[in-house]
């Protein structure tokens, strides 16, 4: 593998459409891998340092949300997910899975690596971000390079899109942030996702802080306006 290159693993089954992803990203500077099921594109997450999936969801081995949720379980390597479908129900599904974007049959070969370059981008930014104060706190802990948050001693299992929106509301304790500025702040494409989708993330980050603490109800709704972060210490 080309040293200093970004290695993009392209899960799909269609091989004319896998060599137009290649050759784009090659031409992009990245380092692309060409799996062709779901099960040799888990066995590479396994062995490689993969910067961010590209994954059908038709495979012909089953489905790319089936693939998604067992990638999910073990790495924190960004999705794109690639689809002839285009409804509001397979982006819903797509999102709450924790996919950074969602592009839809037929595609331009330069949208998908620039969309490509946006997840990267997002990702080695909150990466490299400073810390803030309320990261620190007692109650929390917010480790902001491996990207993991830990609530009252409790390591919280997240997904990428989660982890995002935590982390929003806790550089913030106490500001309500609208639907529309958590969707800024944890997604990619703010435009794919809907109102419903932050509040299933929000259910799903309730109930991921309750096992850590079963009597704490940190995050506060704010009934026509959005979300906050209870302010502890």
């Amino acid at each position: 593998m080309p040293p200093g290159r970004e290695i993009i693993l392209v899960v799909e089954d269609e091989p004319a459409i896998a060599d137009t992803l290649v050759y784009a990203l090659q031409t992009e500077g990245f380092a692309p891998i060409w799996k062709s099921s779901g099960r040799d594109a888990l066995a590479e997450l396994e062995r490689t340092p993969v910067a961010l999936v590209v994954l059908d969801v038709g495979l012909p081995d089953g489905s790319g949300f089936d693939v998604c949720r067992t990638l999910r379980a073990r790495h924190a390597v960004p999705v794109i997910f690639l689809t002839a479908r285009s409804g509001e129900i397979d982006r819903i599904v797509g999102l709450e899975l924790g996919a950074d974007d969602y592009v839809a049959k037929p595609f331009s070969p330069r949208e998908l690596t620039a969309r490509v370059r946006a997840v990267l981008r997002r990702t080695h930014g909150a990466s490299s971000a400073a810390s803030s104060p309320a990261a620190t706190a007692g109650v929390w802990q917010h480790d902001v390079p491996r990207c993991r948050i830990g609530y009252r001693g409790s390591a919280l299992e997240l997904t990428r899109n989660e982890y995002r929106l935590l982390a929003a509301l806790l550089a913030q304790p106490g500001r309500v942030f609208s639907r529309e500025q958590l969707m800024e702040a944890a997604w990619d494409d703010p435009g794919a996702a809907l109102d419903r989708t932050v509040d299933a993330h929000v259910k799903s980050v309730r109930a991921k802080l309750r096992s850590a603490a079963p009597e704490a109800d940190p995050i506060v709704t704010h009934r026509g306006l959005g979300y906050s972060l209870r302010e502890e210490t």
